[in-house]
């Protein structure tokens, strides 16, 4: 989907202005958010404990978000934000994040430093399915899988597969495969209405900011 997202109070803020005149910070690109469902067991690993996971029948609602930011306060760069759970924090819940990969190190910078999430600096490097099919899948990071995540490949021929790995100094750790439709391959199709929404954010409670933060995201897509 086609996006733009601002987090904070407001939607005057500019991205180019950088992170220095925010909040509201104003991301445009494109999106996937596909949710799942994740044992509660699991989940509560990466939830705080004084936060109370919104559960049913021993699961939560999990799932993740992969975008592409055409336009930001960091510029161009990728991201992907795994999500451990729903936890409830009256008078709201919202999702908790387990982990946020990016690969620009003043995006992973800022998400630590000012706004308390789990982030790391990861590489996405993207390859048309159709040249992976006859190669052995690299299988899922051990963190990623026990969330629900797990690497596939697309037997679509207008997909193409973001491989993400997380770096950390001169070593390189492979996370997943990802498989999303080639950009522009929807171009002729009703892409459906406009959406707008809020979304509810906690974060916070680490190491660079313990305190646990409150704020919104506005979405604009379709």
């Amino acid at each position: 989907m086609e996006m733009e997202a601002g987090s904070g109070r407001g939607r005057e803020g500019r991205s180019e202005a950088g992170y220095g005149q925010g909040p509201p910070w104003v991301f445009r690109g494109s999106a996937l958010y596909q949710l799942h469902l994740v044992k509660a067991a699991t989940a509560r690993a990466f939830v705080p404990k004084d936060l109370r996971l919104v559960e049913a029948f021993g699961y939560t609602l999990g799932g993740m978000f992969l975008a592409r930011y055409d336009d930001s306060p960091a510029g161009k760069f990728d991201e992907l934000v795994v999500i451990a759970g729903i936890v409830w924090n009256p008078p709201t819940s919202c999702a908790w994040a387990a982990r946020v990969l990016v690969n620009s190190t003043k995006a992973c910078r800022h998400g630590r430093k000012e706004v308390g999430l789990p982030s790391h600096v990861a590489t996405f490097s993207q390859t048309e399915a159709a040249a992976l099919r006859n190669k052995p899948l690299v299988k899922s990071n051990g963190f990623l899988s026990m969330l629900g995540m797990r690497s596939t490949i697309s037997k679509q021929g207008n997909d193409h597969e973001i491989e993400i790995s997380e770096t950390k100094g001169s070593s390189t750790r492979h996370l997943c495969n990802i498989s999303v439709p080639l950009t522009g391959s929807h171009k002729h199709k009703w892409m459906g209405p406009a959406i707008r929404m809020s979304l509810p954010s906690f974060s916070g409670q680490m190491e660079d900011h313990p305190d646990l933060l409150k704020y919104s995201c506005q979405v604009q897509c379709r």
